[in-house]
């Protein structure tokens, strides 16, 4: 019996790992379907990337390649970016599929709906990011040269400041999700996580610093966006908590302290019995 079990137990764990290995070959063809459909355009994405920077750079400046296979490779990196971006969607759906069978009917009503919005939240960061936070960075930076300093760019440093900022926007997008998906399974509360904000305030500039490029503009935009996702998401929290049943008691705010044991009950000694004083005999009368 115990080998028979061995066995099934192996055979369940390659058919998931053979189901792990299908769901990455789609994920896989569909970014390098992407990634054939946008290679042509190749130079047109780079032309829409770099419009931030190229509109508020002064007469004399502009992007550079420092090395030849720059001009290449980078309009190539972005293609294949791009084809990463807009198959998340496609990507969210496999994983999703290969955990589905795993859960159970209520937590597979929530996935769709966190996936959803996971996936528009992370869009949204990244758009933050492309339409305010660039042309506010950009310009600053641009117009903050000394005199006599040629602001130029080389594109391919250009390129990994902005996906890296694209990155970090977009991961920063997700922490209403993420509260409200802690809130659901019950690892966290609302009321918890409202008293550790100060804590919170804290670790976005603490994460916003070592997440984005080194400069003080962007790290602190992050920063203010994150807190103020945090309390989107504290605010969507409260509303969507798991309510108790009428038949459940509320959850107390602390644990009640633990009973103490019932004492028991002692039978009463007998009363003392007060030891009886010896009389001492009389002395004999002394002789005249």
């Amino acid at each position: 019996m115990a080998a028979k079990a061995s066995e099934g137990a192996e055979a369940s764990f390659i058919e998931h790992l053979l189901e792990l290995r299908a769901r990455i070959m789609r994920s896989a063809i569909a970014v390098l379907v992407l990634f054939v459909g946008l290679f042509p355009f190749r130079n047109i994405l780079y032309r829409y990337l770099a419009r931030p920077l190229t509109a508020v750079l002064p007469r004399n400046g502009a992007l550079i390649a420092t090395n030849l296979p720059s001009t290449f490779v980078a309009p190539l990196k972005l293609a294949l970016a791009t084809a990463v971006a807009i198959a998340v969607p496609y990507i969210l759906y496999q994983v999703w599929a290969f955990v589905a069978p795993g859960l159970y009917q209520r937590e597979r009503r929530l996935v769709t709906p966190l996936l959803v919005s996971s996936t528009l939240l992370f869009y949204l960061g990244m758009a933050f990011a492309y339409f305010l936070i660039f042309p506010l960075a950009f310009g600053f930076f641009a117009h903050a040269a000394p005199a006599g300093v040629r602001v130029m760019t080389d594109i391919n440093h250009y390129l990994n400041f902005v996906l890296t900022l694209f990155f970090a926007f977009g991961l920063a997008f997700e922490v209403p999700v993420a509260i409200v998906l802690l809130v659901l399974m019950g690892v966290l509360r609302p009321e918890t996580l409202s008293g550790k904000r100060r804590y919170v305030i804290l670790g976005s500039f603490i994460l916003a610093a070592i997440i984005t490029p080194p400069d003080a503009f962007s790290q602190t935009m992050l920063a203010l966006a994150m807190w103020g996702l945090f309390e989107l998401g504290l605010l969507v929290a409260y509303r969507v908590r798991p309510r108790p049943t009428p038949n459940e008691p509320a959850e107390p705010d602390e644990p009640p302290p633990p009973a103490s044991p019932p004492r028991v009950a002692t039978p009463p000694s007998p009363p003392r019995r007060r030891p009886r004083r010896r009389r001492r005999p009389p002395r004999p009368p002394s002789g005249e």
